[in-house]
């Protein structure tokens, strides 16, 4: 729906004739490239939080990451999203790759590979190298990095008010509604970033598409906001 907004009229009319074409499986096409990509981003991203906690610290002075207020906590998070792009960016370019395949071929778009992942990226490799495999990578960033700072920032703010009448530490409910109010707050605030990244990753298999200022000022100009 990002990347063919006028080949589907909503959510039910893209799952409906997703399925009448493909099936099931249709709906599940880049299950693996999507759970490589979050298995990878969360692992880098969360392993090198504590790391630009640290680093926050040391820039301002303080000797321990419990004295960061929860913004200082979010720009800790913000600076972890840069290392976790950069394994981000290529399974989530075969992700998007695979799961418009079928729109791509019925747009008229020659020289589709075939819907596996590896057969994904041997296309990749062979007509757009190794840099190929990071294309989208500035739209992946500039959606990462102040995304997962109104992430962290959501985080920690719904853990400090659910948690403000407790001296322990939170529990499982508050770290479970938390999590999902970072959530919200990331995707609430870069989606329209992300909008641009899929186009960029998926269309630029075809022909360039200019960058992610002209994406977004296309965008802009044929569909409004």
């Amino acid at each position: 729906m990002q990347t063919f907004p006028s080949m589907y009229r909503g959510f039910m009319d893209c799952s409906v004739r997703t399925y009448r074409t493909e099936g099931l499986r249709g709906l599940y096409h880049g299950t693996v490239p999507a759970l490589l990509a979050n298995v990878s981003e969360n692992a880098v991203l969360f392993a090198c939080y504590g790391f630009c906690q640290n680093l926050v610290c040391h820039v301002l002075g303080m000797q321990d990451p419990s004295q960061l207020r929860n913004y200082q906590k979010a720009t800790a998070g913000s600076l972890a999203s840069v290392f976790s792009s950069l394994v981000l960016c290529p399974t989530e370019l075969v992700k998007c790759r695979m799961q418009t395949q079928h729109e791509m071929r019925i747009s008229g778009y020659k020289g589709i590979p075939h819907s596996t992942p590896w057969s994904i990226v041997c296309h990749i490799l062979k007509t757009e190298g190794v840099c190929g495999l990071f294309r989208g990578l500035s739209s992946t960033w500039l959606r990462e990095i102040p995304g997962y700072f109104f992430f962290f920032g959501g985080y920690e703010l719904s853990i400090s008010i659910l948690n403000r009448s407790s001296r322990d530490q939170p529990g499982a409910f508050v770290v479970t509604v938390s999590g999902g109010v970072g959530g919200a707050c990331f995707w609430l605030s870069v989606y329209p970033v992300d909008s641009v990244k899929s186009r960029i990753q998926v269309l630029s298999m075809a022909s360039p598409t200019g960058g992610f200022l002209i994406s977004f000022l296309h965008i802009l100009k044929t569909e409004g906001e």
